[in-house]
């Protein structure tokens, strides 16, 4: 029971992130590595205004803008300097992890004894950990009800039209280039805005809390996708939050098998794989079903 319940707070956490690295693998159809900078660029920013006593919503709404800011600037190197999607993404992210040093002042920024939203719910009765599943219930509701809203208007459908046919969007007036940054600043935003509450959650910001994110975010989308299909965009955007905890389940169950956490990565990519593979697999089966029928 304490597995489930620590993989559902995780897991939203993680699929705000995993719906950021959506918006730009799957809505855009762009590889973006920024997230692998962004995510603990948020935590930073978080942590660094919390330590100096500045109020813990403020401070993730400045991590969500810092990531936006971050997003703005691969958007920038994509579309205005040339310079391909995915050597973007990694120049950002290279620069992040320079920009992360100096907003921490370390490598590593402790949280204890600092007034988080953790903290801030404790007068409601609340446990640390259901003051997390609250907090991480309430922002992921907003997220994809604020991203349904957004989508569907003129500019968010330019902004899919975009990452559909960018030629036939051109050709129809929409200015790609502004949409695509727009998509990256939303995606970073996002990505930024879990890392504060992992921030929290975890009660420190660390440098190299960001490794492994892209990845992460991959497998709830691909989980998701694999598991629900043919889905209209809002509802699969409530997919990716199952995808999350499915993932965090996973994880969790790894680890209580007594795996040694150096491995940890290793299982993550095999899980990612036999994800990606499993379409081809299910297809696969299939064929092999249907010529068996056809010998009898």
């Amino acid at each position: 029971m304490d597995i489930l319940f620590s993989s559902v707070s995780q897991g939203f956490i993680w699929a705000i992130m995993a719906i950021g690295v959506y918006l730009t693998y799957r809505i855009l159809d762009i590889a973006d590595l920024t997230a692998e900078g962004s995510f603990p660029l948020g935590a930073a920013v978080c942590a660094a205004l919390i330590t100096i006593n500045v109020h813990p919503l403020l401070a993730v709404l400045a991590g969500f803008g810092a990531g936006m800011i971050a997003g703005l600037c691969t958007g920038l190197l994509t579309t205005k300097l040339k310079i391909p999607a995915l050597l973007s993404g990694i120049l950002t992210m290279t620069a992040l992890y320079s920009i992360n040093m100096h907003v921490m002042g370390q490598g590593n920024l402790n949280l204890i004894g600092k007034e988080t939203l953790v903290q801030w719910l404790a007068p409601l009765g609340l446990s640390s950990d259901m003051a997390m599943l609250v907090i991480g219930g309430v922002m992921i509701a907003l997220v994809i009800l604020v991203l349904f809203l957004f989508f569907n208007t003129g500019l968010g459908l330019a902004i899919r039209a975009t990452g559909d046919n960018e030629t036939m969007s051109k050709a129809n007036g929409v200015r790609t280039d502004r949409m695509k940054i727009i998509g990256y600043m939303i995606s970073n935003g996002l990505i930024a805005l879990s890392g504060t509450l992992m921030a929290m959650n975890n009660g420190y910001a660390d440098i190299s809390m960001g490794i492994g994110t892209i990845v992460i975010g991959l497998a709830a989308v691909i989980i998701a996708e694999v598991i629900f299909h043919n889905l209209t965009f809002g509802m699969r955007l409530l997919t990716i939050v199952v995808g999350a905890i499915i993932y965090r389940l996973i994880m969790a169950i790894v680890f209580e098998l007594g795996i040694n956490p150096i491995d940890l990565k290793l299982a993550t990519a095999i899980l990612l794989t036999i994800a990606l593979c499993s379409p081809l697999i299910s297809n696969a089966i299939k064929q092999l079903g249907k010529k068996k029928g056809a010998k009898f």
